[in-house]
């Protein structure tokens, strides 16, 4: 994969963890946090609208790190990413250096 396809995966992943976060704001106003919550798939698949259900904590601990996302199993793109956790209900990965891991920190909603 080129660098640019590899660009515009982590745009369409980036783009994913930002409607996360605004959830998770949302979540914080309206004063209804839960120990869970429900995300979309953070995977490079700009059509994808699966949706996850998380612990609050674990999402925390993923927004941790701006190259790690959470996406529906068998989501990931290997020539762009590393699985890096696993649940059954959903995979971490972790983007990997060079275009990947810069998009990743250049749109970090968290830096």
């Amino acid at each position: 994969m080129g660098d640019e396809r590899k660009r515009r995966v982590g745009l369409n992943e980036a783009i994913f963890r930002q409607v996360n976060e605004q959830i998770r704001g949302l979540n914080r106003e309206a004063g209804t946090e839960e120990s869970t919550m429900t995300v979309v798939c953070e995977c490079g698949d700009s059509e994808c609208t699966e949706r996850l259900e998380i612990r609050t904590p674990e999402y925390e601990s993923v927004r941790s790190d701006p190259r790690l996302y959470v996406i529906a199993k068998g989501h990931e793109i290997l020539d762009v990413e590393s699985v890096v956790a696993q649940t059954d209900a959903y995979d971490v990965v972790e983007k990997n250096e060079g275009p990947p891991a810069e998009v990743s920190r250049e749109l970090d909603p968290r830096s």
